[in-house]
């Protein structure tokens, strides 16, 4: 089956440990939802850097990352679907990028 990378984009850091445990608890029940289609959970990154023929960019881009994970799908569709789910789309604070993982 092929495998899709969700990049997330957004989100908000919890502005308190009740706040956090909420998020958490919603990542956590997508997942559950989403079942073995999880290969890989993934997880929050810190400061990306984009690194060129020129030299190092610190500020991460225009849209820059804040996790990944690694899905099943029978399709693009398939995939786009889950990502629906995601909680910081689910709530408008960020967006799922979602792109097949090419075989080579």
């Amino acid at each position: 089956m092929p495998k899709f990378i969700f990049a997330y984009h957004g989100g908000k850091k919890p502005s308190s440990p009740e706040e956090g445990e909420k998020v958490m608890a919603e990542w956590g029940a997508w997942f559950q939802s989403l079942g073995a289609s999880v290969a890989d959970p993934g997880g929050p990154v810190g400061q990306s850097h984009t690194v060129t023929k020129s030299g190092v960019d610190g500020n991460g881009g225009a849209n820059p990352l804040s996790g990944y994970t690694l899905v099943s799908a029978k399709d693009l569709g398939a995939a786009e679907a889950m990502a629906k789910g995601c909680p910081m789309v689910k709530d408008g604070s960020g967006q799922v990028e979602v792109a097949e993982v090419l075989d080579m």
